[in-house]
């Protein structure tokens, strides 16, 4: 029953996708209205697939039917209820299934948004686009990578389990759906960024539709990413949380491009500038999102975190291709409409910072992304097998991190257009004297080493400056200024500056070592007592475990283990961690004891700062939520329909230029404002100027 109701729901997707794409198509082809909103409908088809899709998936899972040979393969009747559940995203078929569940969720949550404007060209071309997203992955889920496919021949009685390494922390349950909410949300920002290439709007109104898009995916994102580090530190044993591995990279490479857009986006929307790198940043992140399934779903790279064993591969690299040369053509199509009437005034501006901005992150992505698919390129070329490791990734990511951070922290101080010296002087002077005293406590205290001195005092200079901003900020406004892009923008600078010091830190200042312990012995090791207390054997239906109970500081005991899954080929190492604010100490069982009396070997690595990561993180998330929400806006002097140029017309879609549906549209003339505007007459004339604007829209 599971095996039928689920490819009838995915058959069923797959129709809705299909016949939402046709009909909006033809819909918005012919100007027909009542097309568009039948076509409008279909998406709740789409949800509805999904959604019984996976509940055919979960309750196959949760009741072991093992005639499902996906529940076969990473099922088993001692894995826990919790790992059943997650066991859904632990192999290639559940995790295009979860995939196709966030993207139908997407979907719907864009008919429901967008339900009074179904009929804009803008958003019927922005649904088509998700449709023929649609349609590629339950497609993909009735071809290449089938959840549904029944057992041949004799249905087994049990099963494997999901690999070990995903049935041992509950960080399993949090870490993959966050990342696909993530992954899977920059669709609707590069949808509407295809329309608005088709469309011709190519002005700021599809950004503007877009923006709070794109903040919760770029969030979801981030905690994914962060979460996803915090899982490899207390899973995998070896006592770092970042690998530069390649199914790592895949998720930050459009972490990179996406944070690049999301600063760059401002300057759009103030000065008119940056359309083509701007539309060119959406594309890439959706695209890097496709190239990284590519890497993680395809095998093609050696990784704990990747699948292997599938012919997925050139089905994804194909949808790969197509995606990055619509992207192009239609950005070569509207090149006549996308020339930006600002210019840079000066370099020593926001707008001048931006740009600089933006390109280290394309820097940062080009590094990341060269590393990681090198070894590719090798093998395609030459046949050989060739490892890109982190000095490569380290060596030139140290430089690019200096750089961003010493933007973080002069950026924000900037004006637009054109800064004095004596502005920069005054507005920087906090933040410098903060470096500076950064830097004598750094030397006083005993720090060495060019890289952490750098990270320590460039972090001190960019918090000061961003704190700066949000002290302003809450004067002016009180608590309302803590809400808004800008001031929730430097909250997530902070949390940015935080996990960087703290990196730098643990990456700096990690001190390792094995211990060889017998029953009652202590030992010591960077200013901490260790003594092993004895050994503790445990068996239940999902592994049995072995572990040393290592009392820390004549405090609490801790018990790093080995555990013996039935179905495991090698045994599981599982690392017990002390968390404090200022140092980790993390241990692992490196060698356990022949016999009762035999001395046990003990792995002791002690990292500084580590739980400031996860704080980082925190940080960053509270930032992206006050950013998603509006401020207060301020009172303009002068009514801003003075800004139009002569005659009415709009060139394309900045703020001081171009209407939202850009492309050269033509505006009626509006009446000049009054040559000296008081304060008490900005409200009707921004009333008006909103008015024109959403009618244009």
């Amino acid at each position: 029953m599971n095996a039928s109701l689920g490819t009838a729901a995915v058959l069923l997707g797959l129709l809705g996708a299909v016949a939402g794409a046709i009909t909006m198509t033809v819909g918005v082809v012919k100007g027909r209205d009542r097309l568009m909103r039948t076509g409008h409908t279909y998406v709740w088809v789409v949800l509805a697939g999904a959604v019984i899709a996976t509940i055919a998936m979960q309750h196959a899972l949760i009741t072991r039917d093992f005639s499902l040979q996906y529940v076969a393969n990473n099922d088993s009747r001692g894995t826990p209820l919790l790992f059943r559940i997650t066991a859904m995203w632990s192999n290639l078929q559940g995790s295009i299934l979860l995939w196709a569940l966030v993207l139908a969720g997407y979907l719907a949550a864009m008919a429901v948004h967008f339900r009074k404007r179904v009929t804009d060209p803008l958003v019927a071309w922005a649904s088509v686009v998700g449709f023929v997203i649609a349609t590629f992955f339950f497609g993909l889920m009735l071809t290449a990578s089938n959840p549904f496919t029944r057992v041949n021949g004799a249905i087994p009685t049990d099963g494997p389990g999901p690999d070990p390494l995903l049935q041992n922390h509950i960080l399993v349950a949090f870490h993959p759906p966050l990342l696909y909410l993530g992954l899977v949300g920059f669709t609707v920002p590069f949808s509407f960024a295809l329309a608005s290439l088709i469309t011709g709007r190519v002005g700021e109104g599809w950004m503007a539709e877009t923006r709070r898009w794109t903040l919760f995916a770029w969030g979801f994102l981030t905690i994914g990413i962060v979460l996803g580090a915090w899982w490899s530190y207390q899973v995998l044993g070896w006592g770092g949380f970042w690998a530069w591995d390649p199914v790592e990279n895949s998720a930050f490479i459009p972490w990179l491009t996406a944070t690049a857009y999301i600063h760059s986006a401002m300057v759009q929307e103030r000065r008119g500038m940056l359309r083509v790198w701007n539309l060119s940043l959406v594309l890439a992140t959706f695209s890097l999102t496709i190239l990284g399934t590519f890497l993680t779903r395809s095998g093609v790279l050696n990784s704990v975190h990747s699948f292997s064993g599938n012919s997925l591969g050139p089905v994804l690299l194909s949808f790969f291709g197509i995606v990055v040369a619509t992207a192009v053509g239609l950005l070569a199509w509207r090149g006549d409409r996308l020339r930006s009437p600002g210019i840079i005034d000066s370099p020593v501006s926001r707008e001048g910072a931006f740009l600089a901005n933006n390109l280290l992150f394309g820097a940062f992505a080009l590094v990341v992304l060269l590393g990681t698919v090198f070894p590719l390129i090798a093998q395609a070329v030459n046949g050989s097998s060739i490892t890109v490791g982190a000095p490569y990734f380290n060596q030139f990511a140290m430089p690019i991190v200096v750089c961003l951070l010493f933007l973080m922290a002069v950026a924000p101080v900037l004006p637009w257009r054109k800064a004095s010296s004596d502005l920069l002087r005054k507005r920087l002077q906090w933040p410098a004297s903060a470096c500076a005293a950064c830097l004598v406590l750094c030397v006083a205290f005993g720090v060495r080493g060019i890289n952490p001195l750098l990270a320590f005092g460039l972090g001190a200079f960019a918090a000061a400056s961003a704190l700066r901003q949000l002290v302003l900020a809450v004067r002016r406004q009180g608590r309302r200024g803590l809400v808004g892009r800008v001031n929730g923008g430097m909250v997530v600078h902070l949390g940015v500056v935080v996990i960087a010091v703290a990196f730098a830190a643990s990456h700096s200042y990690t001190r390792q070592t094995t211990l060889a312990l017998t029953p009652g012995q202590t030992a010591s090791f960077q200013g901490h007592t260790f003594t092993f207390l004895g050994m503790r054997s445990t068996a239940d239906s999902q592994k049995s475990t072995l572990s040393a109970r290592i009392r820390i500081d004549g405090g609490q005991v801790y018990a790093p283990a080995i555990s013996d899954y039935p179905f495991a080929s090698d045994v599981v190492g599982t690392p017990s961690v002390r968390s404090r604010l200022n140092d980790d100490l993390y241990l692992t069982l490196a060698n356990p004891p022949a016999t009762a009396t035999s001395p046990v070997t003990i792995g002791v690595t002690v990292e500084p700062l580590v739980m400031w990561v996860w704080i980082g993180g925190g940080v960053m998330l509270l930032g992206t939520a006050l950013a998603a929400f509006p401020g207060k806006r301020r009172r303009r002097p002068t009514d801003p329909v003075s800004a139009l140029p002569a005659g009415g017309t709009q060139a394309g879609g900045s703020r001081a230029g171009g209407s939202r549906a850009g492309g050269g549209v033509p505006a009626p003339a509006l009446p000049a404002p009054a040559p000296a505007l008081t304060r008490g007459r900005v409200r009707p004339a921004r009333r008006m100027w909103r008015s024109w604007r959403a009618a244009q829209s």
